[in-house]
């Protein structure tokens, strides 16, 4: 059974930062790409990075571009979002998705963006 659980989410100031973190089990980690979604208040859920298995290749959605950067670490089979400079626009729910399970999704953590 595929489970993906995102933590590291919070309030935080217009310009911070913060670290997502997503741990998942149920499958073979190191087999399949990994990316985060978002979806903000009223508004379709929305992809925001991608990283492949082997996690020497990475995507972005120009919004995130230059601010998020994904990272992985096969051997804690956790994918991690790093995001800097955070903006009112980024308060969301954020979510891990992998290839290996299209259809499964945690719970998500939720980041709000906020003086």
């Amino acid at each position: 059974q595929v489970q993906l659980v995102e933590s590291g989410g919070g309030l935080v100031q217009p310009g911070g930062s913060l670290r997502l973190s997503c741990e998942a089990s149920g499958f073979t980690f190191s087999d399949g790409s990994m990316s985060w979604y978002r979806q903000a208040p009223g508004k379709e859920r929305e992809w925001v990075g991608y990283i492949a298995n082997n996690g020497l290749s990475t995507r972005y959605a120009p919004a995130v571009k230059g601010r998020f950067t994904m990272s992985r670490d096969n051997a804690k089979n956790t994918v991690y979002l790093q995001m800097n400079r955070l903006k009112a626009e980024d308060t969301a729910i954020y979510y891990c998705w992998t290839s290996m399970s299209p259809n499964s999704w945690g719970q998500g953590t939720q980041v709000i963006v906020s003086s």
